[in-house]
């Protein structure tokens, strides 16, 4: 998923439970401009990182602790990545996502759409 600032939803992608979730952040990223990616360590790939600094934004991504020359990340604007972990919480509000009844993925993408819709509304 990826959020604005204000940790407003605005795209996701839905993917398989024991997959990677850094395979789908460049499809996401390509999107949406943006000036800073504020993400976790699970992020941390050459690849996103380079994507992201070649658009000419700042990744925010503390590195992974087997790398070998750990890159430099600013530690106070980490700290707004909880804004996407607070827009998680306020989605698995909605019982049906966070146990995830429907098996097929129209269904359950149609949830998520409806819970972002829900989560746009109140912020208005």
């Amino acid at each position: 998923m990826i959020c604005d600032e204000a940790g407003l939803p605005l795209d996701f992608l839905i993917t398989a439970g024991e997959e990677s979730d850094y395979n789908y952040a460049l499809p996401l990223l390509k999107k949406y401009p943006h000036s800073n990616v504020i993400a976790d360590r699970g992020y941390d790939s050459d690849e996103i990182v380079n994507f992201i600094t070649t658009q000419g934004s700042e990744a925010v991504i503390p590195a992974r602790k087997n790398r070998i020359h750990a890159r430099k990340h600013d530690p106070i604007a980490y700290k707004l990545r909880n804004k996407i972990e607070r827009l998680f919480g306020r989605l698995k509000q909605f019982r049906k996502l966070a146990v995830r009844f429907e098996k097929y993925l129209r269904n359950y993408a149609s949830l998520v759409y409806l819970a972002c819709s829900y989560v746009w509304l109140n912020q208005m």
